[in-house]
């Protein structure tokens, strides 16, 4: 059972996602939260699965909660940050904040119900009509190429896995690029998010498109 946390201002948008999510055998939603405070008070009280967490909340706003919630130890919770608005400063503020994706509300109940799956199963979601502009921020606003040490450490093959992934690619996609199959993509995926210390592939992208180890303008 994947266990939700719903964090909305506005008490009707959170009656319907309760109403999408009741009808999924595997979904509970074990509580609601009206602003960013009483989201990370919630989260860490109950430790839901998945947090659906608004940007624009009173009190705290999606994005500090995220952080908060993030910054902790052992985090409490995975968070999907939902909005209205599609603007490219919202995506890379929630990304920077600790993400595990971003969704528009403007998406259908399906497109829902997946985003907190994956999420729940450890992946990150991006919705893929916002990816290309996220990464475009990512290398506008980037310094000058600055790799941590643990960089260093990747090996050639999980440095090739790595600069892919961080294009956008997905596991199948990385299995037919490198010949190879999707279980020895996912096992390179797990050691380099270890080696660099990152919670998934949405931090990777970050990760790399902030130190100029790619650029959206690669191939």
């Amino acid at each position: 059972m994947v266990r939700v946390l719903l964090a909305d201002d506005q008490q009707l948008v959170r009656a319907g996602f309760r109403l999408v999510l009741a009808a999924e055998p595997d979904i509970e939603v074990v509580a609601e939260a009206s602003d960013g405070a009483q989201a990370v008070s919630a989260a860490r009280r109950l430790r839901p699965d998945v947090t659906l967490m608004d940007i624009r909340m009173p009190k705290l706003d999606g994005i500090a909660a995220t952080r908060q919630l993030t910054a902790d130890t052992r985090p409490a919770t995975r968070v999907v940050v939902l909005t209205t608005f599609d603007v490219d400063s919202y995506v890379y503020d929630a990304l920077r904040a600790g993400a595990s994706g971003f969704l528009l509300k403007s998406a259908s109940p399906e497109e829902l119900v997946r985003a907190i799956r994956v999420v729940a199963s450890g992946e990150a979601l991006l919705d893929p009509a916002v990816t290309r502009r996220v990464i475009e921020a990512f290398s506008r606003t980037r310094a000058a190429p600055d790799p941590s040490p643990e960089f260093a450490t990747l090996t050639d093959r999980e440095r090739e896995v790595f600069t892919l992934l961080a294009r956008g690619l997905s596991n199948a996609e990385l299995a037919a690029r490198l010949f190879v199959s999707e279980a020895t993509v996912k096992t390179h995926v797990a050691r380099l998010l270890t080696k660099l210390g990152l919670r998934d592939r949405v931090q990777a992208v970050v990760y790399a498109h902030e130190r100029g180890i790619v650029s959206s303008h690669e191939g």
